[in-house]
């Protein structure tokens, strides 16, 4: 492996902080709401690929735009231009809850810069019928300096250019209104995608799984006792679904049916 190696890109009036460590083909993650690069480390991913990870706007070290709200299009935007600024013409991507939104849209709506795309805890519909609404709820209204973000507060005000500038990223993520994807957006997908969540998780699994049935080709993983955070807190239960998703043949044997049956070397 390569030494990480890290700058600020010039992408759609950011300064976008990234961060390159491993060698081979190019996979992006990109981290979900209130994230940035380094708090999840993945270095088998880095053992067989040039793995970029990235800050959002407002995240971590990139700064943000106080005359532009977060939204899920402006991220799979701001992406395209860090890949066209670092001169990658096809990428895969693997992204986290808001990011795995982020890459799903850049599925759909830039299928030629993508191989292959990875999403753990995305949704793909709005919060009423993503969310498991008894996993969302709380006992008190959430503020900037609640201790459910207590984890993602601390380590933002280690690294932001503004470390006091934590209660405006809240209040712009607290803002984004997602309504995700239409059934045609969906069924539109060709590039090959594994959606990816947790059984305990308050995405809802009934959730992913219309999304799975609704795309045509889609993989679809459910990681037993698992919750929306399993990236942070067991990433190893996570990344060989990953790894194998990535790296695995574009051309298989079929999987046998009843009646197929199975025979070594032609189906599976």
């Amino acid at each position: 492996m390569t030494r990480p190696t890290n700058g600020y890109a010039p992408v759609n009036g950011l300064e976008m902080y990234y961060q390159i460590e491993g060698t081979g083909d190019p996979l992006v993650f990109i981290h979900p709401a209130l994230g940035c690069a380094g708090l999840e480390s993945f270095p088998t991913l880095a053992e067989r690929h040039s793995l970029i990870t990235l800050d959002l706007q407002g995240h971590g070290r990139t700064a943000d735009r106080l005359d532009r709200p977060l939204s899920i299009e402006q991220y799979a935007e701001d992406v395209v231009g860090l890949l066209e600024y670092l001169g990658i013409a096809q990428a895969d991507i693997f992204g986290e809850s808001y990011g795995g939104n982020a890459a799903a849209m850049l599925a759909i709506r830039y299928p030629h810069l993508v191989r292959r795309v990875a999403t753990y805890s995305a949704t793909f519909g709005p919060a009423e019928i993503a969310h498991d609404a008894q996993m969302v709820r709380y006992e008190e209204p959430p503020t900037p300096y609640s201790s459910d973000t207590e984890y993602q507060r601390e380590s933002f005000r280690k690294v932001a250019p503004d470390p006091d500038s934590w209660p405006t990223l809240w209040q712009k993520t607290a803002a984004i209104r997602w309504n995700g994807f239409s059934h045609a957006e969906l069924a539109s997908v060709r590039v090959p995608i594994l959606l990816m969540v947790g059984d305990r998780d308050f995405v809802r699994l009934e959730h992913v799984v219309e999304t799975y049935r609704a795309i045509p080709g889609a993989e679809l993983a459910v990681i037993p006792d698992a919750g929306h955070f399993a990236l942070y807190s067991e990433p190893h239960r996570v990344m060989p679904i990953v790894q194998h998703f990535l790296e695995k043949p574009a051309t298989r044997s079929p999987v046998a049916h009843a009646g197929l049956g199975y025979h070594p070397g032609t189906s599976r």
